[in-house]
């Protein structure tokens, strides 16, 4: 199936101009969701103020260090990639604090943000969000019911991620971000929904248009957006990778821009994009 071609016009509906660094690598059929190839920074400023209801991100763990990991039963090296190795817990934090900075800037005043991250990065995102303004609503636990054994044997099985939940609406503000209790409520049963969510990783069929070494189950983000967002809403992810928060954003009827540098990344999104949009009623 084709992707739309790249443009040469608008960066979107409502945004000023494309950035000079970035081509648009894929736009639904209703021209109301896009996905961005280049560096988060340059396109990050052509959105505008307060135009984006909710972001769901996955930035980079800095995990790719010269350890190991275990994959299918064997022990392989981590690493990701350059945009994975670690700089330093100065350069590591600051880069924190700069996309968070252009996250605040571009969510509306009751906007939400969701940002995954395991115990490598969780604590310079959490205070980085709070350095810019953000007020941390929860700290979901997500839970795998299988996780890969842990090879050293020197320390627990890394069975969790985190995902912080955080908003722009200050405590006692006028805005009010969206919350979807009644919601999450009826899909746990009748009962009020915990923070520990326990859902299986990503499966072979969200694997099928090409891997990515992060990639985070479609049902995670599902839940996190039908929590947070109404139909119709925009969802930025500024670290998009294989698109899955698109695929979650589009199958609920919620708009998505997305942006990733990687070019082999770019294509596996672009490709599960225009499956889930050429399967939605329109």
């Amino acid at each position: 199936m084709k992707s739309e071609p790249a443009a040469s016009g608008p960066f979107e509906a409502g945004f000023d101009a494309r950035p000079a660094a970035a081509s648009l690598a894929w736009r639904s059929r209703d021209d109301r969701s896009f996905l961005y190839h280049g560096d988060r920074s340059e396109i990050m400023t052509e959105i505008p103020d307060g135009s984006i209801d909710c972001i769901w991100t996955d930035p980079p763990y800095f995990l790719s260090t010269g350890g190991t990991t275990c994959v299918a039963g064997k022990r392989v090296p981590v690493d990701k990639g350059a945009w994975d190795r670690s700089q330093g817990l100065t350069v590591d934090h600051d880069f924190n604090r700069a996309w968070l900075r252009d996250c605040y800037r571009a969510l509306k005043p009751a906007g939400t943000i969701w940002v995954s991250g395991t115990l490598h990065v969780y604590l310079s995102v959490g205070m980085a969000l709070l350095e810019q303004g953000f007020r941390i609503l929860n700290d979901i636990v997500w839970e795998k019911p299988n996780p890969p054994p842990n090879l050293g044997r020197r320390c627990f099985t890394h069975a969790t991620e985190i995902v912080l939940w955080a908003t722009k609406a200050a405590k006692g503000s006028p805005h009010r971000y969206t919350f979807n209790y009644a919601a999450m409520r009826s899909d746990n049963g009748g009962r009020q929904m915990k923070n520990v969510w326990r859902i299986p990783a990503v499966g072979r069929a969200e694997k099928v248009h090409g891997k990515h070494p992060t990639q985070k189950p479609v049902a995670l983000i599902d839940r996190c957006l039908r929590a947070s967002t109404r139909p119709g809403d925009r969802v930025l992810d500024p670290f998009a990778g294989s698109g899955s928060a698109g695929v979650a954003a589009l199958q609920l009827g919620r708009t998505f821009t997305g942006c990733e540098r990687d070019r082999g990344f770019i294509d596996i999104a672009v490709r599960r994009l225009a499956v889930t949009d050429a399967a939605l009623p329109w």
